[in-house]
């Protein structure tokens, strides 16, 4: 199943996006108190939500388009409950005349569902791709929340 987020526009330059999302320690203030146990190289992290262990690796770049994510079954409990992989594709959308740089960004997330747990989360997965392309746009558009 693939989940693509609405487009967001983000005020800051594809290069600036791309080197802070492509590096996992970068995410280490942002996350502070809202998971368990963050721990984060440039390749991969691994925390607790509720008790339950993630991780991530890091699995694809093209500098300044593309970042590549997927579930790391190395860690914790095993293999991952539900398979996934997600991605950020940034495009360059600075006019010409602009005076500030400006970037398009969306999220596309694929996953294998069965039918019972497609049923049971499906629609959110959509609400939740496009809340955290948001988030991501206000982190950046926001003066002061992320360091150039």
């Amino acid at each position: 199943m693939r989940y693509t987020s609405k487009q967001v526009r983000i005020a800051r330059s594809d290069e600036e996006i791309f080197r802070i999302l492509s590096d996992f320690q970068h995410f280490s203030p942002i996350v502070a108190g809202r998971v368990e146990g963050w721990e984060a190289t440039a390749e991969r992290c691994r925390f607790r939500v509720k008790g339950m262990p993630v991780g991530l690796k890091m699995v694809e770049r093209q500098p300044n388009k593309l970042i590549k994510v997927s579930a790391d079954d190395s860690v914790g409990s095993g293999a991952v409950p539900m398979p996934f992989t997600f991605w950020v594709q940034m495009k360059d959308s600075t006019g010409e005349s602009a005076v500030a740089p400006q970037t398009h960004l969306r999220i596309v997330l694929e996953i294998e569902l069965n039918l019972m747990m497609k049923m049971l989360i499906g629609g959110k997965l959509q609400g939740a791709i496009d809340t955290i392309a948001e988030q991501i746009a206000g982190a950046f558009n926001n003066p002061g929340n992320i360091q150039p």
